[in-house]
This record gives C-alpha cells, sequence and structure tokens, in this order.
C-alpha cells in the first residue's frame, strides 16, 4: 500500500499455496485503492481464476500478450492508445496464478510498458506497482515438446524479472492440511464411494483418461441424445506453401488436439459441459467455465452457470469457428463447432485456480508433470473432500503413486 500510496513504484511476489487467502487479498486492495478513486487491473493467467478477481481478466486479453511470446516479444499496446493510457493511469496492477505462465509474458509486458510509459522508460514495469501471485509447487509453464529442463527455464523464476526486483514473502500455511500436502507421495490408502464421483468434481492427468470417465457417464445420463458435427475446411487465408487436396475432410474431421472441441459433440439435457474458448469473461465465459445444458437446438444451446460470480445465469452458446494453435500442423484448418466438451470429469490442469467442496482423484496411469498431484489435492480445504482411486494397467487398486516435483525450481527461489 506504501508503495502505491507513494507512487513508488515495484514489483511483489505473493507467496501461498491455495486456501491461504491470496484472492481475498487481491479483493481487500483492489477495493481500498478503488475507493480512493485510483485504477486497479485485476489479471490472472487462466479464464477460471480471473473470474474469481474484481473485474478480473485474462492477462493476454487485458495486455494484448502474444500468444507464443519469446525473448523479443512485445505486447499489441501501443503509445497514444486506450490500452496504453490506461496502463499509464494505473496505480497497481494484480497478476494472479502467475507461476503457470511462461517467463517471457512477463518480460513482453515489461519491455511494452517502459515503452508507453517513457517518463519511468528506466524502471521495471514503467514504474507501476505490480503484485503476482500464486505457488510454485503447482503446475509450471506449458512447453510443447519441452523437458523438465525447458520447463524450468521458462518459468517465472527463471526470469531477470525475478532475479533482480521482485521481493518474494511466504505467507503462513495452514498446519494441518499444508503438512498433509507437502508429504504427497507418501502413499495414500485407496478409498472408493461410487457416490462420491458422481455427485462431486473428478481429476484426472491426461484428457484420454477424462474421455473415458465422461462417455461412461453420458451413456448412462437419461434423456435424448443429440449429436453435433463440425463443419472442417482449410483455412482460405493460408497462404502457405502446402497441397490442400492432400487433407481430406475424414482427416480433418478425426484431429482431436487440446482446446479444440471434437467433430463430433454428443449432448443430453442435464450434461455438465465445459466452455473451451473465452467468450464473454464479464458475463462468466471463459475458458474453463462450466455449465449444464437446458436446452439443445439446431445452432445454438441454453446452458446455467455452475461455477464463479455468475452461478445459476442462463447462458447461450453458439457454434463458432475455431482454430488449432499455431506451429501445431503444416496448415491452417478451420473448425466450426460449439466450443464446448463434456465435463464430468477434467484434466488437473484444467482444475488450477479453483476451489472444490469434493474432489474425487481418478489415477490409471501416474501424474507426468510438475506439481499436478498438489494442484489436485489442494482443490480442497481437508482430507474428507478428497477420494483418490489409483489402479495399475490392469485395473487392481493401488496404495501408493509417483509424485513429481521439480526441485530446482525451488532452488530458485531461494538466493
Amino acid at each position: 500500500m506504501e508503495a502505491v500510496t507513494l507512487d513508488q513504484g515495484g514489483v511483489f511476489f505473493l507467496y501461498g499455496f491455495d486456501g491461504t487467502g491470496k484472492t481475498h487479498l487481491w479483493k481487500i486492495l483492489s477495493a481500498v485503492i478503488r475507493s480512493k478513486g485510483q485504477i486497479v487491473l485485476n489479471v490472472a493467467s487462466s479464464g477460471i481464476a480471473a473470474l474469481l478477481l474484481p473485474a478480473g481478466r485474462t492477462a493476454h486479453s487485458r495486455f494484448g500478450i502474444p500468444l507464443n511470446p519469446d525473448e523479443l516479444s512485445t505486447c499489441n499496446m501501443h503509445p497514444g492508445s486506450d490500452l496504453a493510457a490506461l496502463v499509464a493511469e494505473a496505480s497497481l496492477i494484480i497478476w494472479d496464478e502467475a507461476p503457470m505462465m511462461s517467463k517471457f509474458c512477463f518480460e513482453s509486458l515489461d519491455r511494452s510498458m517502459r515503452d508507453v510509459i517513457p517518463r519511468h522508460k528506466d524502471k521495471l514495469f514503467g514504474g507501476k506497482v505490480v503484485v503476482f501471485g500464486g505457488d510454485f509447487r503447482q503446475v509450471l509453464p506449458v512447453i510443447t515438446g519441452g523437458g523438465r529442463e525447458d520447463i524450468t527455464r521458462a518459468s517465472l523464476c527463471s526470469s531477470y524479472l525475478w532475479d533482480e526486483y521482485i521481493d518474494a514473502s511466504v505467507a503462513e500455511e495452514i498446519k494441518s492440511f499444508s503438512e498433509w500436502i507437502l508429504r504427497v507421495g507418501d502413499g495414500f490408502e485407496e478409498q472408493n464411494d461410487p457416490n462420491f464421483f458422481q455427485e462431486s468434481a473428478i481429476l484426472c492427468p491426461t484428457n484420454d483418461d477424462v474421455c473415458a470417465i465422461n462417455d461412461y457417464m453420458m451413456s448412462a445420463l437419461r434423456g435424448e441424445e443429440r449429436v453435433y458435427l463440425s463443419s472442417d475446411s482449410i483455412d482460405p487465408s493460408d497462404t502457405s506453401n502446402h497441397d490442400s487436396s492432400v487433407y481430406t475432410p475424414d482427416f480433418l474431421n478425426n484431429i482431436k488436439i487440446s482446446g479444440l472441441p471434437n467433430h463430433c459433440i454428443k449432448l443430453r439435457v442435464g450434461a455438465p459441459v465445459m466452455l473451451l474458448r473465452n467468450i464473454d469473461p464479464n458475463s462468466g465465459l471463459c475458458n474453463g467455465t462450466r455449465l449444464q445444458v437446458t436446452q439443445l437446438a439446431d445452432h445454438i444451446i441454453e446452458a446455467i452457470v455452475l461455477t464463479g460470480h455468475t452461478l445459476g445465469q442462463k447462458v447461450y452458446i453458439p457454434r463458432l469457428s475455431v482454430s488449432p494453435p499455431e506451429g501445431k500442423f503444416p496448415f491452417r484448418m478451420r473448425r466450426r463447432q460449439f466450443p464446448l466438451m463434456v465435463s464430468f470429469a477434467m484434466t488437473i490442469n484444467k482444475s488450477q485456480g479453483q476451489t472444490l467442496s469434493g474432489v474425487g482423484l481418478y489415477l490409471p496411469r501416474p501424474v507426468f508433470s510438475h506439481g499436478q498431484l498438489y494442484v489436485a489435492l489442494s482443490r480442497v480445504k481437508s482430507k474428507a473432500g478428497v477420494k483418490v482411486l489409483i489402479v495399475d494397467k490392469e485395473g487392481n487398486p493401488q496404495k501408493q503413486t509417483m509424485n513429481v516435483v521439480f526441485k530446482e525450481i525451488f532452488q530458485k527461489l531461494i538466493k
């Protein structure tokens, strides 16, 4: 608060695991500063986490950060633009769930803010007060095709921002639960309660596991099933050198990739679904929002929101033209489909930033990334709220599983 009041600038990091009250602190800071007529920009690394913040937006949406930034990237923020004027007038920027983003996102914002606030060009983030928050025990940046070393190098704690400026402080932990969380990997007793999995969120390590559970639950759900097929084509604006005739409709229809809705979506009234695109963050419709289908039509789907500040609100989801991330294929395709997937279960990565009353953790295979097991278990506030089912390749129950932790990340936090 002193840094904001005296306009001193500075970069801070609030380090605390899920449930220590980081979101509550962000709300208090925002309310106090806005009560004085000053501007606070609340952003988060994921859409579902942004919904928990007052007037929250994703960082990419707010600052125009490139989808695939590198060491030379800048934001889509130009001197004299409305966005540049807003950032220049802001007294505080709060960025939640920071550790899950690549360091190049923060460095891109630093370069752009120095550019649009020239009087403080020599200061970090143009002399503004920026507060990051998060937990390095949770899932780190996703690096396509990268290994452990690549992920570590891409983390915020490997950036010059951390080495030179960030003052990291660790919040006081809730002893009874945190000690149990930090001992994950020591082994769990197999717990099996079918009703729990029907009434609570089920988390799995991979999309294949999620699809298996969703297919089983959909088959048990009563009501008329409707099938929606997408229209897939090569993007006419793609001028790259390739023979589009090679990529037949059958080939395009069979493409399944994270973040892209399937060619074929089967739905019933009452089924829970998850949004795969940011449609209207102000209304709670962003990537990761869970909904429940109430009506099915040919060109639109009616649903109610199950999470966030718009809980219970009725919304309408249209078909959208979406494309896979750049670099996945030697061509640019478009898929016109409802941006939805059935969501009786979700991946552990998708659950990051959410607080749930109950979690069923299904592990038909071990977790494969840093912090996944920790993220899954920390979605709840007590042991009673989590049940774990671990099975081997033959389906036999097990009492222990692997816990993946990149300890070099924690070594970087301590100078």
